[in-house]
C-alpha cells in the first residue's frame, strides 16, 4: 500500500480547551479536514479570523478520489497561497478525445484561447491535494497564522444555542465540549453534522455503476481525458482514462445497476476487465479500486442558523464532469469573506444568505449539466440510445453535431446571475463575461497577470478610467487597481473587460467576483454597490 495513506499528517495531540474550567468559543469551528475544510479555514485565517478544524481522522484520504482540478479552482488555491505546489505536482491538460465504439470521432481544446496564468485542468490525486492543504497550514502557523487542526477528534453532537453552537467532541482522551459563534459543516457526503441536525438530499440518485481504478503502470497514452462509448472492451458500457502523477492512470469503467459491488472489487474481476482495455502485454499494478453510483442531489438549504455546510456535505454530484470538489473549493471562496466581515461586525448576517443563493444557484447548475452527462452517458431507453448513436456518428464530420455530445460536460466557474449582491450593469456594452455575478478572467497586465493584483479584498479595477486611489465605506476599503488597456498588448485585457467600451470600472468582490461595472467612476454609484455588495442594502 503507499505509505501516503498510512501517516498521520495531524495526529491527535491534548488541546488546551480539554483542559478548560468551561467550554472555550472559537469564532468558527470547521468540521472535516478534506479539501473543502481545509480550504475554509486557510482562507479564513488568512483573513484573520481565529479557526478550528476538528476531523476524526489523522491522515490523508485512501485513494485518488478527486483528481481533475479546473483554473478556478487553481486561481482560488493561488490567493491561498497553496496554487503552485499543486501545478507543480499534478498533469496539466486542456486537450481531450471521443471515441464510439473503436474510433474516434474528434477531438477538443479547453482552453483555446492564451492569456491564461493557470491550464485549463490539472490532474492530482486528492491525497497530494490534502497533503498540499495541510503543508500550508503549518506554513500559516510557524508565521502566527490563527489556525487549529485537530485529528484524532470526533464530532459527537451539535445542538444551536442562540448567539453560538454547542459542540459536543470525542477524543482517544475522553469527551470535551467547545462552543462556535459559526460552525462550517465540510464532513462530507455521509455528512454526520447533517444527520445529528436531521437533515437530508434533495435530487436523483440514478440506477447505474462506474468502477474507478487507480493503476500503476508505465503507459505511452498522451495527456489527454480520454472518454469512450460503447468501447470493444466494455460493450454497451463507457470508459474513461486519465493520467496522473507518478505513474497512476485513472480508470473508470461504466458496470450497470444490477451488479454485486463487494464482487466487482475483487482483484480478481477487475484485473481482467483492465486487461481488456489495456492490453494482455500491459504491465499494472491496481492502487485503489472503488465502485461509485451517480448520485445529483442536495440540501434544500446550505445555511441552518449558525451552522453552514459547504462540498459534499451540501451537495452531490456524478463525478463525470470534475464538479464535485471543484464546486466545493468555490463554497469556501465564497463564504469566507462573507463570514469575516459578519464577525467583524462589518456586515449584517443576511450577507451569509447570499451564500445560500449563490452556492445553491451554482449547485443546481452542477446538477443540471451532471444529470445531463448521466443521461447522455447512460441513455434510459432505446430511442435515447438510437439519438445519442446518430449524434456521436455525426460529430465525426460535422463540428455542428460536437456541442451536443455529453461526455461529461466539464466544471466551469458558476456566474451568480440574479444574485442580491450584483447591482445592475451600468456597462452594457461590456463583454458578457464579465457582467456583475461573473468571476474575473485572468488576463496578462505587464510581467504578470491580474488575478495576482485582486488579492483577497474588495477592489475598483479601473481601466482607462479615472478614480480615487481607493473608495471606502463604513471601515472597508476597495484600493484602486488602475490599468491600461495598453498594458497588455496581446489585446486580452481590453477583449475581456472592455468589449466595446473605451473605458471600464469595476467593483470586485474579495471572491474576485464582479459586483458591479461601470463606464466611468461615480462615486454615489460606487458607495452604493460597496454597501450592497455587503448587504447593507441587499436587493430583495
Amino acid at each position: 500500500m503507499n505509505k501516503i495513506f498510512e501517516t498521520p499528517l495531524y495526529p491527535y495531540t491534548r488541546a488546551p480547551d480539554q483542559d478548560a474550567p468551561a467550554p472555550v468559543r472559537h469564532p468558527v469551528i470547521v468540521v472535516g479536514a478534506g479539501p473543502v475544510g481545509l480550504a475554509t479555514a486557510i482562507d479564513l485565517a488568512g483573513r484573520g479570523v481565529p479557526v478550528v478544524v476538528v476531523d476524526e481522522n489523522d491522515k490523508v484520504s485512501f485513494g485518488s478520489r478527486a483528481i481533475c482540478f479546473a483554473k478556478r479552482p487553481l486561481e482560488i488555491l493561488d490567493r491561498l497561497g497553496c496554487g503552485e505546489p499543486m501545478v507543480e505536482k499534478g498533469v496539466r491538460w486542456n486537450l481531450g478525445k471521443v471515441f464510439f465504439g473503436e474510433r474516434k470521432v474528434y477531438d477538443f481544446n479547453l482552453l483555446p484561447e492564451e492569456g491564461h496564468r493557470r491550464p485549463a485542468f490539472v490532474n492530482l490525486q486528492q491525497y497530494h491535494f490534502e497533503r498540499i492543504l495541510v503543508d500550508r497550514v503549518r506554513e500559516m502557523q510557524a508565521a502566527g497564522a490563527p489556525i487549529e487542526l485537530r485529528g484524532g477528534t470526533r464530532v459527537a453532537s451539535v445542538a444551536e444555542a442562540g448567539d453560538h453552537v454547542a459542540v459536543a467532541l470525542d477524543t482517544p482522551e475522553g469527551p470535551y465540549e467547545v462552543e462556535a459563534e459559526w460552525l462550517v459543516a465540510c464532513d462530507g457526503a455521509g455528512s454526520p453534522i447533517r444527520s445529528m441536525m436531521g437533515l437530508d438530499f434533495v435530487g436523483r440518485v440514478f440506477e447505474d455503476n462506474f468502477l474507478i481504478a487507480d493503476v500503476v503502470m508505465d503507459a505511452e497514452f498522451p495527456t489527454e481525458r480520454w472518454f469512450w462509448f460503447d468501447p470493444p472492451f466494455n460493450p454497451g458500457q463507457s470508459a474513461l482514462l486519465h493520467k496522473q502523477p507518478d505513474g497512476v492512470w485513472r480508470i473508470d469503467l461504466q458496470l450497470g445497476w444490477d451488479i454485486d459491488k463487494e464482487e466487482e472489487k475483487k482483484p480478481e474481476n477487475v484485473i481482467p476487465r483492465l486487461k481488456a482495455m489495456l492490453g494482455e502485454d500491459v504491465s499494472f499494478e491496481l492502487e485503489w479500486v472503488s465502485i461509485y453510483t451517480f448520485q445529483c442531489r442536495r440540501m434544500e438549504r446550505f445555511r441552518h442558523g449558525r451552522v453552514i455546510f459547504a462540498g459534499d456535505s451540501a451537495h452531490q454530484v456524478s463525478p463525470f464532469g470534475a464538479r464535485g470538489a471543484n464546486s466545493g473549493v468555490q463554497d469556501a471562496d465564497n463564504l469566507a469573506w462573507k463570514l469575516e466581515l459578519v464577525i467583524e461586525g462589518k456586515a449584517p448576517e443576511g450577507l451569509l444568505d447570499s451564500y445560500d443563493a449563490e452556492r445553491i444557484h451554482g449547485a443546481d447548475e452542477n446538477i443540471l449539466n451532471s444529470s445531463r452527462s448521466t443521461d447522455f452517458i447512460t441513455p434510459k431507453s432505446e430511442t435515447s440510445r438510437l439519438f445519442r448513436d446518430a449524434v456521436l456518428d455525426l460529430s465525426e464530420h460535422y463540428a455542428f453535431a460536437r456541442p451536443l455530445v455529453n461526455s461529461g460536460r466539464l466544471s466551469v466557474p458558476c456566474t451568480y446571475d440574479g444574485s442580491p449582491l450584483n447591482t445592475p450593469d451600468a456597462l452594457p456594452e461590456g463583454p458578457a463575461r464579465t457582467r456583475p455575478g461573473s468571476p474575473c478572467p485572468d488576463a496578462p497586465v505587464g510581467n504578470g497577470f491580474l488575478l495576482d493584483r485582486l488579492t483577497g479584498g474588495f477592489a475598483l479595477l479601473c481601466i482607462d478610467a479615472d478614480a480615487p486611489e481607493r473608495l471606502e465605506e463604513d471601515g472597508v476599503a476597495a484600493p484602486c487597481i488602475a490599468l491600461s488597456a495598453a498594458d497588455d498588448p496581446s489585446g486580452a485585457l481590453a477583449a475581456r473587460y472592455l468589449g466595446d467600451a473605451a473605458s471600464a470600472v469595476y467593483l470586485v468582490r474579495p471572491d474576485q467576483h464582479v459586483a458591479a461595472r461601470w463606464p466611468a467612476f461615480g462615486e454615489s454609484a460606487a458607495r452604493a454597490a460597496l454597501r450592497r455588495a455587503m448587504a447593507r442594502e441587499m436587493r430583495q
